[in-house]
């Protein structure tokens, strides 16, 4: 079967989610577990706008999770360690005459470490995967859904530090990596970013997810962080990405066009630099759900979503609290694209 991961500008069946449940995305006292609880629920009711949401829930969440989700979010009751479905859960792809996959890459943690527990999550990937109805594709490779960005037409973007991370894949060469993203993804052209944003790499980090670093917006077109204020480190960091785009060419030939979306003006918080990010949004059908920050920025950078997907209503939902634990809107949805009928 030869597989290929749609854009995610595609059209979706659905959304999947996970509702946060313990450990350290709840937090360490019951406001930021109540934090955590609603901000979850205000993506998957922004989303629900737009798609159908179904989110997995414990047993011992039920209740909260029907409190706070309207009602035509789909709840499943599930086992989970965690809430970052982009990650546990199954990259979808669709076969040759039309058919759902779901690739299940092997999850350990972001790289087994020492804060993470995924005995449940490792399991997520195959469970989404077959409760949608899709045929489930096992990959040897670590990998998460975070740290992968397809054009839809055979271009994927990696990171370095990421699917080469010794605590992922230690005995894999790019080489390796690039014939599994062809395999499962149907991706001919990998694009490597050195790495990724410099918080990411703090105790609670992926190691350099490319999506909060930068996107495709269309077909030749990949969507960058622009870190403006040489104050904070990813000012540098930004440049040298957006300098290899610039020269670099997708799977049909094209160079990038390389548009660039603000950081937030927001530069530190009370653990160091933060990376806040604009790029770690979801497109949805006829809309896109767009990380703010209650920041100056803000504005500006809902204006270039408006403009890199035209005719698609811009919804923005405050995302400090996610990135408060590691990641953003991005981080804890993954679409279902429609399969063709």
């Amino acid at each position: 079967m030869t597989w290929r991961m749609p854009a995610e500008w595609a059209p979706h069946d659905r959304v999947w989610m996970a509702f946060p449940s313990q450990g350290y995305t709840l937090g360490e006292t019951d406001a930021e577990a109540e934090a955590a609880r609603r901000t979850w629920a205000n993506v998957a009711n922004a989303v629900a706008r737009f798609e159908p949401v179904h989110m997995l829930v414990t047993t011992d969440d039920l209740g909260s999770a029907r409190d706070l989700l309207h009602d035509n979010v789909v709840v499943h009751e599930a086992e989970l360690d965690d809430a970052w479905m982009r990650d546990i859960g199954p990259s979808f792809v669709l076969g040759e005459h039309g058919e759902l996959g779901a690739v299940d890459w092997v999850f350990n943690g972001w790289g087994a470490q020492a804060w993470a527990s995924w005995d449940k999550d490792a399991g997520v990937g195959r469970r989404v995967g077959e409760q949608a109805g899709a045929t489930v594709v096992d990959s040897p490779i670590v990998n998460e859904g975070g740290g992968i960005h397809v054009d839809g037409e055979g271009t994927v973007l990696l990171t370095e530090t990421v699917q080469l991370d010794p605590s992922r894949n230690p005995q894999a060469s790019k080489a390796d990596i690039e014939a599994e993203m062809a395999r499962c993804l149907g991706a001919s052209t990998c694009i490597w970013l050195p790495r990724g944003l410099t918080r990411d790499y703090d105790e609670f980090g992926t190691r350099g997810h490319v999506d909060i670093v930068a996107t495709f917006t269309s077909p030749g077109v990949v969507l960058v962080h622009h870190q403006e204020n040489p104050d904070h480190p990813d000012h540098q960091v930004s440049r040298e990405i957006i300098a290899l785009l610039e020269n670099s060419t997708d799977a049909a030939g094209r160079t990038l066009t390389v548009e660039r979306i603000p950081a937030p003006a927001t530069l530190f918080d009370d653990d160091g630099p933060v990376d806040y990010s604009y790029v770690n949004h979801l497109v949805v059908n006829g809309g896109v759900i767009a990380c703010t920050f209650d920041d100056e920025h803000d504005d500006r950078a809902l204006d270039v979503l408006r403009r890199v997907y035209p005719g698609r209503e811009v919804a923005g939902v405050d995302a400090r609290e996610i990135f408060a634990r590691g990641g953003g809107i991005h981080c804890i949805t993954q679409q279902q694209p429609s399969v063709p009928r």
